[in-house]
């Protein structure tokens, strides 16, 4: 059974950084995306950012392009996402989720870890 445990939230100033890191088990990642998403109060979940585990090619989403950097441990199979220069808007619900390369649908998820970012 594919099993994704994040950890790494918690509460930062505005301007401040946090490393959220996705243990990943249960199956070969080698042929797989990893990604984060994020779910604000009220708001639907959005991506956030990307990265193929054999080749390590990424994704980001606009917003947090230049200030969220995700990376991937093999030895570990372990996803981290550092964010840097963290804004009150980057205050959500953050997912770990992983698809087969080249598929669209996330079929597993983490239970999420809360960022809070204050201004």
């Amino acid at each position: 059974q594919v099993q994704l445990v994040e950890s790494g939230g918690g509460l930062v100033q505005a301007g401040g950084s946090l490393r959220l890191s996705c243990a990943a088990s249960g199956r070969t990642f080698s042929n797989y995306a990893m990604a984060w998403f994020r779910q604000a109060p009220g708001m639907v979940r959005t991506f956030v950012a990307a990265i193929n585990w054999n080749d390590g090619s990424t994704a980001y989403e606009d917003s947090v392009e230049g200030r969220f950097t995700i990376s991937r441990d093999n030895a570990k199979n372990t996803v981290y996402l550092e964010m840097n220069s963290l804004k009150p808007e980057d205050t959500a619900v953050y997912y770990c989720a992983t698809r087969p390369v080249g598929g669209t649908e996330y079929d597993f998820w983490g239970q999420g870890t809360q960022v809070t970012v204050s201004s």
